[in-house]
């Protein structure tokens, strides 16, 4: 099946009386009502459930092998191929699937939100919550964008549809299929909103750097001088939360290019995990959701329809889906200069690195080629309690092509602009998860605060000794005892062991990394050696 066929089956599903296009928030809002898909909730939002598929599935995602990206995918159990044949015959199923529907849900509009970068993008819902979301997430047309919305990649999404591995090629029933080539991305058999954001961010990833711009899985916002900060970490550890500033404005929560003139948001909207949200901890999230926004997996009273962000009856990887305009102070258009600060997040569940350590660029290169924190609960399914991964560049799920390619492109960026990069931790201290306590976010926020306003860049350090990395030893606003991991702990030799064990891990990670120049595990990596 060539891409001209793929298109013409496309346009006869899109063409029929039961398709509608880029309906308003009120109208798609009166359609999820009317079809049952949610609630309403006390503040305007609506709350859907995702049944079995809580969050993303990465066993079941593939890349289509074909001759153009052959050569260019890193390959293996991320990036997992699968056949042209297999493809083309699940989409013809699905297509066939999808034409049967009493309604269908077609939004259009971009990733990307500098115009001279911006990719043109279709989403096919079978859900119209569904379609609200897309709504919400992406950037939204205005004007007469519309006329220069050419060849747009497609997201086909039928969560009803269920695969049959024996004759499809899928692992299971859900599959989520990239076709660069065909400019499609098909998706079915999990209701999981999260699978059509993220394979959007798969296809930035793979078509920015050929423009020789730097995709980011980050967070950013600006200070009043104009002054641009990033935040790389996985999903719960504190991108949304720590750049949902009120002092600063954001250009946006999760993804985000660099290119040779600055920093833009490659989304519309964001999606906040709302776990333990609370209005006094995290204002401009809480106020966020209102009419439009969209809940996942979130707990509602019958009676009240108040949500309830502390139960975690379905999950604990709820979510609130939001349009970048509910949060007061925001960049518009998402569009800002070179960033004067970076800032890595870890979740260390180890308990045993620094809340904030400044890193040289070797060691910038080496957390960020390792990508180290703990994977939260509920962020993927199967995953129950904190375990320590690595993910490259903090976004391993979503990298198509070679680590390499990605970590240069930074290297290369830190160093032109002398940008200040800071790891830290938002994970334990005092021991490791179960025995230690989660670092308070206050102190966090200050740590963050005193980064972007300067004050830690010639300030007094001590060098960790397993890690090798700079320790400031006064923050404003933090107490002094708990800078140093090692002086949290009550028992010193349990924080040895565990420190040496969290050390080997990351030098048997770094081994994979062959192309890799050896002065960035040299000089960037533990200083403690098996």
């Amino acid at each position: 099946m060539n891409t001209i066929t793929i298109t013409n089956e496309l346009a006869q599903l899109l063409s029929g009386e039961n398709v509608f296009h880029n309906l308003s928030v009120p109208q798609l809002v009166e359609k999820v009502l009317s079809r049952d898909e949610a609630v309403l909730t006390s503040t305007g939002a609506i709350r859907a459930t995702t049944g079995a598929y809580t969050g993303r599935s990465p066993r079941d995602k593939f890349i289509v092998k074909e001759a153009s990206a052959e050569d260019k995918v890193d390959w293996g159990t991320v990036n997992q191929p699968i056949t042209e044949e297999a493809f083309e015959k699940l989409y013809i199923k699905v297509v066939s699937y999808l034409k049967e529907k009493n309604e269908l849900f077609v939004f259009k509009g971009f990733a990307g939100a500098d115009e001279r970068y911006r990719l043109p993008i279709q989403v096919v819902n079978e859900f119209a919550w569904h379609n609200l979301f897309a709504h919400q997430l992406f950037i939204r047309p205005e004007g007469d964008d519309l006329l220069k919305h050419e060849n747009p990649f497609t997201i086909i999404s039928a969560p009803n549809f269920k695969a049959d591995p024996e004759t499809d090629g899928t692992n299971s029933e859900t599959f989520i299929i990239i076709s660069f080539e065909k400019r499609t991305i098909l998706i079915g058999g999990t209701e999981y909103a999260g699978e059509m954001k993220k394979s959007i961010f798969s296809i930035i990833n793979y078509l920015l750097p050929e423009q020789g711009i730097m995709p980011m899985h980050c967070s950013a916002n600006v200070g009043q001088e104009g002054d641009v900060a990033l935040f790389f970490g996985l999903s719960g550890t504190g991108k949304t939360t720590l750049s949902a500033d009120a002092s600063r404005k954001l250009i946006g929560d999760d993804e985000h290019g660099w290119s040779n003139r600055g920093v833009f948001n490659i989304e519309g909207g964001c999606y906040a995990k709302c776990i333990n949200l609370s209005a006094e901890k995290e204002p401009q999230i809480y106020n966020a959701i209102r009419f439009g926004s969209v809940l996942e997996n979130v707990v509602v009273d019958d009676d009240s329809r108040a949500a309830d962000y502390d139960h975690v009856f379905y999950t604990e990887n709820t979510r609130a889906a939001y349009p970048l305009e509910a949060i007061d102070n925001i960049l518009k258009p998402s569009v800002a200069g070179h960033p004067s600060t970076i800032i890595f997040l870890t979740a260390d569940a180890f308990g045993v690195l620094p809340p904030i350590s400044k890193l040289t660029k070797e060691q910038a290169m080496y957390h960020f080629l390792s990508g180290y924190t703990s994977k939260l609960a509920g962020t993927e399914r199967g995953i129950t309690s904190p375990q320590a991964t690595f993910s490259t560049c903090f976004g391993s799920p979503f990298l198509p092509l070679r680590a390499n390619v990605y970590a240069e492109m930074l290297g290369e960026k830190i160093a032109e602009h002398e940008v200040e990069v800071y790891l830290v931790n938002t994970g334990w201290t005092g021991g490791e998860y179960g025995v230690g306590k989660r670092m308070k976010l206050e102190y966090t926020r200050a740590m963050v605060q005193a980064a972007l306003e300067g004050d830690l860049q010639n300030a007094e350090t001590s060098t960790d000794e397993i890690f090798g990395l700079k320790i400031p030893l006064h923050v404003p606003g933090v107490p002094g005892e708990i800078l140093i991991p090692s002086a949290t702990w009550d028992d010193k030799d349990a924080y040895l062991k565990k420190a040496q064990e969290l050390a080997a891990q990351f030098h048997r990670n770094f081994k994979k990394f062959t192309s890799v120049p050896s002065d960035i595990e040299l000089f960037g990596g533990p200083s403690y050696q098996l």
